[in-house]
């Protein structure tokens, strides 16, 4: 880390956008122990119910096209409030759903809101905390691991309750970030230059980008196989399956946080990315052939491999090409997002038509994918050893701050 501030020390306008981040983050796990119940509550099939997943993600990916448009037109701090704006009315639409139809629709307003939040939240923390990119980075990461993992447990203690409360609960969890950001963020300068529409899609002609992206399409569906899926396989109560993914989510963070940087070091961004990809090869193998307990134990595991990724992923995106930060994150997020949302529907309608472990075996098939993609462009990504080279020369002439 950088010594001008540790990972902790930072202003209080940063944690304000990290915990309405963290609440973000918590809607993509929060419908995961409430999928059996809304699909016996509404009344449909798993594969109707993981368009929960598909809409939210699709609308996601293709609204970072036009994050850096907006934010740099009315500012980050307002492009925030508008997510969150668009998150609070939707989640609560979504509690008041009566039909699938009704619940996907509302999922996919709640996907624009949370791509205008969490594509800005992003710049918005790297440009105000203290000890540089990095340290922002992996605070974004903790505060995604974090929201990952207390989404199952929200999601398990309001919906055995009634699955229709996770989703008024993250409303009003949003209203609270929603009003920590107009109290105590203040409004970051607007970009000296206004950012085209076309300017993400520009971005992905650089080699490093547009290889780290489609990488990272093929990892985030095995990524999407396992949370959007096993719930199904669990046949668990919310309870059960909110405490699986409360550790697969704990899991996530932890190797976020602690273990990504130091491997960087050690052995290089790209290498650390292939290490994560195989092991997620391997425990999704694992879920496939695995009884109960095994499909516990690989479950929460592979949350280690995409702690990882999502680390190493999400700054070797913002290093590898000179676009600036937004940008490149908008084009990044654009092309990984559509793993996101082909993964939910594809995985759990080959789980209900061929068989529970075909998905998984697929996933492992996209993660061997990732690592052919790595190798074969590898030429494009030798920027990221001289920025793991600078991390590891600055670390041994400072002393980390926590």
């Amino acid at each position: 880390m950088q010594s001008g501030g540790g990972i902790l020390r930072q202003p209080i306008s940063v944690w304000a956008t990290a915990f309405a981040a963290v609440v973000a983050f918590m809607g993509i796990g929060l419908v995961d122990p409430i999928l059996p119940s809304i699909a016996q509550g509404l009344k449909a099939t798993p594969s109707q119910v993981s368009l929960l997943f598909t809409s939210y993600f699709l609308v996601t990916a293709v609204a970072m096209l036009i994050t850096g448009w907006v934010s740099s037109r009315i500012g980050g701090k307002r492009t925030l409030l508008a997510g969150l704006t668009l998150v609070i009315l939707f989640a609560a639409l979504a509690g008041t759903s009566t039909s699938v139809a009704e619940l996907v629709g509302f999922r996919a307003g709640w996907g624009l809101g949370n791509a205008l939040f969490v594509a800005t939240a992003l710049a918005v923390i790297v440009g105000a905390a203290s000890g540089g990119a990095e340290s922002a980075i992996i605070l974004y990461e903790a505060a995604l691991g974090l929201g990952i993992s207390a989404g199952p447990l929200v999601g398990a203690l309001l919906g055995d309750w009634n699955w229709r409360a996770p989703f008024f609960g993250t409303a009003t969890l949003m209203a609270v970030g929603f009003v920590l950001i107009v109290t105590l963020l203040k409004a970051p300068p607007k970009p000296a230059a206004k950012t085209s529409l076309s300017a993400p899609i520009r971005a992905l002609a650089h080699g490093g980008l547009s290889t780290t992206a489609f990488t990272a399409l093929f990892y985030n569906f095995a990524f999407f196989t396992v949370l959007a899926f096993t719930p199904f396989i669990l046949n668990m109560s919310p309870y059960g399956i909110g405490a699986v993914f409360f550790g697969w989510g704990v899991c996530v963070a932890l190797s976020s946080v602690f273990a990504a940087p130091p491997l960087q070091r050690k052995i290089g961004s790209v290498n650390v990315l292939h290490l994560a990809l195989a092991l997620l090869a391997v425990f999704q193998i694992g879920i496939a052939l695995s009884g109960h307990a095994g499909i516990i134990v690989f479950t929460v595991l592979s949350g280690i491999p995409i702690g990882l990724n999502n680390t190493v992923f999400t700054e070797s995106a913002m290093e590898v090409s000179d676009a600036p930060r937004p940008v490149a994150s908008a084009g990044y997020n654009f092309v990984r997002w559509m793993g996101g949302a082909l993964a939910p529907f594809i995985a759990t309608k080959l789980g209900e038509e061929i068989g529970v472990a075909v998905p998984y075996v697929l996933g492992a098939v996209c993660c061997l994918v990732g690592m052919a993609i790595l190798y074969a462009r590898r030429h494009h990504l030798r920027v990221l050893s001289k920025v793991d080279e600078d991390h590891t020369v600055h670390d041994a002439a400072t002393v980390p701050t926590y």
